[in-house]
């Protein structure tokens, strides 16, 4: 067979030139299934990575759950108490405002008395040591006192 101007090519370079295509394409599709097993495993690792760091979190946040709990309960006991101090201390003021009450009207029924009793008002009647009328004596009388169990919780 003749070529005309050069055109020609034999059957035996072009099956050299299709096994050397087929050769760098095998070998482009190994390159490339290399890089993909490549990637696969980096993606694992960051992804077991991932995990990790999210497990070490969840950890560190359940600690810290843990400890805000203990926390929690410490500060609700210490409430508890106080509550209870405040609630006996506003009783024993409860009970010492009766007792200034109390005190300030027996001073007032003293002072009355001792008006009553001096000698510009004594002209009509004479005071008497032997008269049996705790009226007449406040010093005699059993005063009275508040105590915590007389008051009624509200």
């Amino acid at each position: 067979m003749a070529c005309s101007s050069g055109n020609c090519s034999s059957g035996s370079s072009e099956v050299k030139l299709e096994s050397v295509k087929s050769r760098e394409d095998s070998q482009m599709i190994m390159m490339m299934d290399q890089r993909k097993r490549k990637r696969m495993i980096s993606n694992r690792e960051s992804a077991r990575r991932s995990r990790m760091k999210k497990q070490k979190l969840l950890d560190e946040l359940t600690a810290q759950v843990n400890q805000l709990e203990a926390e929690n309960s410490h500060i609700l006991a210490n409430l508890g108490v106080v509550t209870r101090l405040r609630l006996e201390v506003e009783a024993e003021n409860s009970i010492l405002m009766a007792q200034v009450a109390e005190l300030n009207h027996r001073l007032r029924s003293l002072n009355e008395i001792l008006n009553n009793m001096s000698p510009s008002n004594s002209s009509s009647w004479d005071y008497d040591d032997d008269i049996d009328d705790d009226f007449f004596k406040p010093w005699n009388i059993i005063p009275l006192i508040a105590s915590p169990n007389a008051l009624v919780e509200y």
